[in-house]
């Protein structure tokens, strides 16, 4: 317990710290619109055909790279007795390899800092963003690619228990992938090591601010802060904005609470056991409602998303030029938390949500999760959207477009929102959301598949200054 207090006392100091000797915050832009000069890349759509080392296998009925590696797109069956719609055909991202999102920090001069890199992934919106300082699938650290190695891969595939300060298995996006998980991981080193250009060292207040802007920390670095907990910090002694006291009060609360963890817990668990998730593989070229064109599967109403094809040359990659297919979306979506103070406390309306690939049929997801454009006509289809769209600007608490994970995605943004209802918020919510306060969202984050990949990114927006 000691060594717990300390860690959340360095992590708490951190995140209250923007004063970097390495760097301002400030300068972090320009650096990384330097990193973005330094790299050429260039992404193009190209036909299936062109794919080098990837197939459309009409006899297996996946889009498939050689090596049997990396990741398939497949088409599944899914049957539910959950929402509106019982039954779907879609294409998803099967890759069941666990990868690392991992994070080494080191202390200087009391400070925790955390060791970033300005990292291209093919799909990003504007080319560089930080990225963990790795992050990797299997197929990538084992080289399959026959690239190089990635840099500071030696720190994790060593790591002692020690050295280990955070580790966790996340999902990512359950209605693109099939049961996939990454480790989250966080390593405390004290030896001193080289900084490549590509990397920087930035305190976790830099970071969060950093967040509050367009595009600028990857998907992959928000979900592995996100699990950092602040529950037996000791908060200081100075002023704070009322929101960020209140949002810093609410991760180390554990009494004034709406419903406790007992509670939660037979909540999600009585669900689970309520509805069903069957999923079945079928042949991406026999999925209904979708079509395999020369170059896209599509759906036959332009909705959701796409599969395409891409072409990659990117100079500071392991490997530089390569192909692969990639998920590009019809419209941008809309993940938003609605927040209140219940018994003077801050909590988060959460939402249980079955998705087609989630590992375990539900997962705690953001009051609002949808892609707006699907329910642009019927806004009262999705519980909350008509207050998220129209709510007072005052209560807005953050608001940024956030981009989804480049490697798999192709400028893929959602509008992502923190918001503080008003006292006309309704009291009375469906049976599928529950108040939650952040400590018990950091204590669930802690655990497999509880919180999906979009409630960790929210969660990570939060600060305290």
């Amino acid at each position: 317990m000691k060594r717990k207090k300390s860690l959340e006392n360095l992590f708490l100091k951190s995140a209250l710290t923007e004063e970097n000797p390495f760097i301002s915050t400030k300068g972090i832009k320009q650096w990384l619109k330097e990193r973005n000069n330094a790299i050429s890349v260039n992404v193009k759509k190209i036909p299936f055909s062109e794919l080098k080392d990837w197939t459309l296998d009409e006899k297996k009925g996946v889009l498939k790279h050689q090596s049997g590696k990396f990741f398939t797109i497949e088409g599944i069956n899914v049957q539910t007795n959950w929402g509106k719609v019982k039954e779907w055909d879609q294409p998803i991202i099967n890759q069941p390899e666990i990868g690392y999102l991992g994070i080494i920090t080191k202390e200087f001069n009391g400070i925790l800092y955390f060791l970033l890199q300005a990292k291209v992934e093919p799909g990003n919106v504007n080319n560089v963003q930080l990225s963990p300082t790795l992050q990797a699938t299997k197929s990538n650290y084992t080289q399959v690619h026959k690239g190089n190695k990635p840099r500071y891969l030696e720190y994790f595939q060593n790591a002692s228990r020690n050295n280990i300060i955070l580790d966790q298995l996340q999902s990512e996006q359950g209605a693109r992938f099939l049961k996939k998980r990454n480790r989250n991981i966080i390593l405390k080193i004290d030896d001193e090591i080289e900084v490549h250009e590509d990397f920087i060292w930035l305190t976790l207040g830099q970071i969060k601010n950093l967040i509050q802007f367009d595009n600028l920390v990857n998907m992959d670095t928000r979900t592995v802060i996100s699990g950092i907990s602040f529950e037996y910090a000791v908060l200081p002694k100075f002023q704070f904005k009322n929101f960020e006291l209140g949002m810093l009060i609410s991760a180390n609360e554990k009494t004034n609470v709406a419903n406790a963890l007992d509670d939660i817990i037979k909540w999600i668990t009585d669900l689970k056991c309520s509805y069903d998730l069957r999923v079945q593989s079928k042949s991406i070229f026999n999925v209904r409602d979708w079509e395999v064109t020369p170059n896209e599967i599509r759906h036959k109403d332009k909705k959701f998303f796409k599969v395409i094809a891409a072409q990659v040359e990117i100079s500071n990659r392991e490997v530089t030029a390569w192909s692969q297919p990639l998920l590009e979306p019809v419209q941008e979506g809309i993940i938003a938390f609605i927040t209140k103070k219940v018994n003077g406390i801050y909590h988060f309306l959460i939402q249980a949500k079955l998705e087609s690939g989630n590992f375990d049929i539900i997962e705690m997801a953001p009051t609002v999760q949808c892609i707006t454009g699907s329910y642009k006509d019927d806004l009262a289809a999705v519980p909350f959207l008509e207050y998220v769209l129209n709510v007072d600007k005052n209560q807005i608490k953050f608001d940024t477009l956030q981009s989804e994970e480049g490697g798999r995605f192709y400028r893929e943004q959602n509008r992502s929102l923190i918001i503080e209802a008003d006292e006309d918020f309704p009291s009375q919510i469906p049976e599928n959301y529950i108040w939650i306060t952040l400590n018990q969202l950091n204590y669930f984050i802690k655990f497999n598949n509880y919180l999906n990949i979009q409630a960790r990114s929210l969660i990570s927006a939060i600060k305290f200054n």
